[in-house]
C-alpha cells in the first residue's frame, strides 16, 4: 500500500506538471502554428480532457460505494492533478483567444449571444467559466483564503462536467459523452443513496 500511494503521489505531480506545459505550450501552437493544431488534433484534446474529468467525477462515488475496497478510496487524491489536467486544455484555447483579442473575448462575455441557447453555446462557456475558477482555486493558497467556502467551489466540477459533456453530446452526439454522461449520474445516484444510508445507520448507533 506504501508504494500505491507513492506512486499515486508521483502522477499527481505528474498531472500538475503536463498541465503547467500545456497551457504554456498549447495556446502558443493554436495561435501562432495553427496547422500542427488540426481539427482532428483538437478534437482528440478535448477527448483527453473529457476522459480525465470522467475520472475526476466518478472516482469519490467509486470510493463511496466501494467502501470496503481499499485500493480505491487513495484515488481520490489524484482528482486534483486529473482535474487540473482537464481543465488546462480548455483553459488554453481561451489563453489563445486572448493573445489574439482580449478586449474582443471580454466584449463577448458581456453579450446576449454569448449566453445563448443557440447551438448550445451556452452550456460551453458556462463549462469554461467553471474551468477557469476550479483551476485558479485548486491550490492550497485558494484553500486556506476560502476556508469552508473552498469545498462550495470546488463543487463547480459538477458544473464544468455537466455543461462540456451536455454541450459536445449535443452538438455532435458523441456517444462516447453520452456514455460517460450516464454512468457518472448512476453513481452520484447510488453513492448518495449508500451515504444516506450510512448517515441514517449512524445516527440510529448513537441513540
Amino acid at each position: 500500500m506504501r508504494t500505491y500511494l507513492k506512486t499515486i503521489k508521483y502522477l499527481q505531480k505528474i498531472f500538475l506538471f503536463i498541465s503547467i506545459i500545456t497551457m504554456m505550450v498549447l495556446p502558443i501552437m493554436i495561435v501562432f502554428y495553427p496547422y500542427f493544431v488540426s481539427n482532428t488534433v483538437v478534437s482528440k484534446l478535448y477527448f483527453i480532457s473529457h476522459v480525465f474529468l470522467f475520472f475526476v467525477m466518478m472516482i469519490r462515488p467509486l470510493a463511496d460505494i466501494f467502501i470496503n475496497v481499499k485500493w480505491i478510496r487513495p484515488l481520490v487524491i489524484l482528482r486534483k492533478g486529473a482535474g487540473v489536467l482537464s481543465a488546462s486544455i480548455i483553459i488554453s484555447f481561451i489563453l489563445a483567444k486572448l493573445i489574439i483579442d482580449p478586449v474582443a473575448y471580454f466584449t463577448s462575455i458581456g453579450t446576449l449571444k454569448y449566453w445563448s441557447m443557440v447551438n448550445y453555446v451556452v452550456l460551453a462557456h458556462i463549462a469554461d467559466l467553471s474551468a477557469i475558477i476550479l483551476i485558479v482555486t485548486s491550490n492550497n493558497f485558494s484553500k486556506r483564503i476560502l476556508g469552508d467556502w473552498w469545498k462550495k467551489v470546488q463543487k463547480l466540477s459538477y458544473v464544468y462536467f455537466y455543461g462540456s459533456v451536455l454541450y459536445v453530446y449535443l452538438s455532435y452526439k458523441d456517444i462516447d459523452l453520452l456514455i460517460m454522461l450516464l454512468i457518472t449520474t448512476a453513481l452520484i445516484f447510488v453513492a448518495s443513496i449508500k451515504n444516506e444510508k450510512r448517515l441514517i445507520k449512524n445516527k440510529e448507533n448513537v441513540i
